[in-house]
């Protein structure tokens, strides 16, 4: 029997697998795959969904910050029942919330300053946005689930009006629309090439309050089989709504500056791929694999800054010494050692995960 008041162990997987995602992108997986697989055919289209789209479309890659949005706000009913059932003070988890919130804003505009190798002010950070959505959410939470869903489509109306209230001609053109424009009057300039914006804050906390929506579902008494199925059929309805925004032309899926048709498109397959992870490790009891992810799930906001950090800025360069060292000589081609150094890289950063996972050392925010 499955106890829904227990943490469920399908959670812990959903976050450690996406941030497994993302440390192999630290670990240069992807960009040494791409030089390595034929720049045509079904391998470069694969290699594509590593990558976010250029602007209009959807690629795999583009639900990685929507999971991770998405599988936080999952989380926080879970740790609000935890904590009120240890005996903490709607005051004092409140004051947690806004000093972990502050801590991911400053971590978030910290790693620009890294990637800029220099002091910056820039907003375009997932834990620069995530400490926006966290702190929303928290708030709605208080409120009952209607309160909840109301403001889930309250914050994409919203950024709806935004844009179009901008510039009605044409809203969502890149480095010309209403978060270009808030990125200048927040930070003096617009993001260099990629056409991110800050303001993505605004959509994407309706990831976070969709999570949070369906962990207070996670946490009732509903019948198993009948959360699974309104998971699976909303999950569908986001990507009807999503998707027919776009193919009608009303709104684009652009995720580089989370159109409400990027919003509901993404939150869909958010849904369905926790309905499938429910599925199959907490309903079916499928939990012999999930080790290896959940050990990254312990640590994960630790392990993502220390990939953007010392994984990609060192660890790279350091794991060159050995892998093209020992493998040099076997007359491998460039690209293919690459790809070598990338996964050993990777399994460095798993290492660590685990290493701190055995002694019991978890970093929380």
């Amino acid at each position: 029997m499955i106890k829904d008041n227990n943490r469920l162990v399908f959670v812990d997987v959903y976050k450690g697998i996406t941030m497994f995602l993302l440390m192999a992108e630290a670990a240069s997986l992807y960009q040494a795959l791409d030089g390595y697989v034929p720049k045509q055919g079904f391998g470069h289209f694969i290699m594509q969904q590593f990558h976010h789209h250029p602007w209009n479309g959807l690629r795999f890659w583009d639900l990685i910050q929507p999971f991770f949005m998405f599988i936080v706000g999952v989380v926080m009913p879970f740790s609000l029942k935890s904590r009120l059932k240890k005996g903490h003070s709607q005051k004092a988890i409140f004051r947690h919330i806004l000093n972990r919130c502050g801590i991911l804003f400053l971590l978030g505009t910290g790693l620009h300053c890294v990637y800029n190798q220099k002091l910056v002010w820039e907003l375009w950070n997932v834990l620069t946005q995530l400490s926006f959505t966290i702190l929303v959410t928290f708030v709605l939470m208080r409120y009952p689930l209607k309160v909840q869903i109301f403001a889930f489509f309250g914050f994409l109306i919203l950024t709806e009006i935004l844009y179009r209230g901008y510039n009605p001609e044409a809203p969502f053109v890149k480095d010309q629309n209403f978060g270009s424009w808030m990125d200048m009057v927040l930070m003096g300039k617009i993001n260099p090439g990629g056409g991110w914006v800050a303001i993505n804050c605004i959509p994407t906390a309706s990831h976070t309050i969709l999570g949070a929506i369906c962990g207070e579902i996670l946490l009732s008494d509903m019948a198993i089989n009948r959360k699974v199925r309104y998971f699976i059929l909303a999950g569908l309805g986001g990507l009807a709504i999503g998707y027919g925004l776009d193919l009608t032309g009303i709104t684009p899926i652009v995720k580089r500056i989370a159109t409400t048709s990027f919003v509901f498109a993404s939150g869909g397959w958010c849904l369905l791929a926790m309905a499938f992870f429910y599925w199959i490790i907490d309903i079916r009891g499928n939990k012999k694999w999930t080790p290896f992810f959940t050990i990254v799930s312990m640590n994960s906001i630790f392990i993502y800054v220390f990939s953007e950090t010392i994984g990609h800025q060192w660890l790279r360069g350091f794991g060159k010494i050995w892998t093209f060292g020992f493998l040099g000589f076997t007359g491998m081609s460039e690209p293919l050692l690459g790809v070598f150094n990338a996964v050993f890289v990777l399994g460095i950063l798993w290492y660590l995960c685990y290493f701190l996972y055995q002694n019991k050392v978890f970093i929380k925010v």
